[in-house]
């Protein structure tokens, strides 16, 4: 069965993700998920982004009532043990991009699909390390001027301006971007679906 014949919801207000989502052509309406993001004790960074996806996965199925498919998913940056969210402003977003200039960062990206019509649940996580070349304070300023750090975690989009400064990625570029578009194919092609 092709997955479009079912009926699709994106839990998630990211631009990024619907495009992600568009670019193979999947076809879906976007319900974010109104929650606290706030995880529920987990320890473990993929622990803390799987529990965060399947919150608001959750949180948008139980304002469906009928049969949906329901895709949500997290994404955090981690440096030092230190979660990187979303800079508060311009300082907040240099100081990131001078923590993680000339080193490697993590960024884990879950999955989290609720699969109403068949009661199965998929929820995953991938792990993909990022390094950057050294920046300079001149290059960072730059790069703020852009305005494409501030609503991004970690300060930086791999996939706009701040593709300039990656020196290499072992892992999901998608998953960077914000959704782990191959991990989610898979595993809908093992629910017996096509795309």
């Amino acid at each position: 069965m092709n997955l479009n014949d079912r009926n699709i919801v994106l839990a998630s207000k990211s631009p990024r993700r619907k495009e992600l989502l568009e670019n193979i052509g999947l076809k879906f309406s976007v319900k974010p998920a109104e929650i606290e993001e706030i995880h529920r004790g987990v320890s473990g960074f993929g622990e803390i982004v799987m529990d965060l996806a399947e919150q608001k996965g959750e949180a948008v199925g139980k304002l469906m009532f009928h049969d949906r498919i329901i895709i949500a998913s997290d994404t955090i940056v981690v440096i030092d043990g230190e979660i990187l969210n979303k800079p508060e402003d311009r300082d907040h977003a240099f100081k990131m991009l001078r923590q993680i200039s000339g080193r490697t960062h993590s960024v884990f990206t879950s999955l989290y699909v609720y699969d109403g019509y068949l009661k199965k649940t998929v929820k995953e996580y991938t792990e993909t390390k990022v390094e950057f070349y050294e920046l300079t304070d001149e290059q960072i300023n730059d790069y703020l001027d852009t305005h494409e750090p501030f609503d991004k975690a970690g300060a930086y989009g791999i996939q706009g301006y701040g593709s300039k400064f990656i020196k290499k990625i072992d892992g999901c570029f998608f998953s960077v971007m914000g959704f782990p578009v191959p991990l989610f194919s898979q595993k809908m092609y093992k629910f017996g679906y096509l795309l």
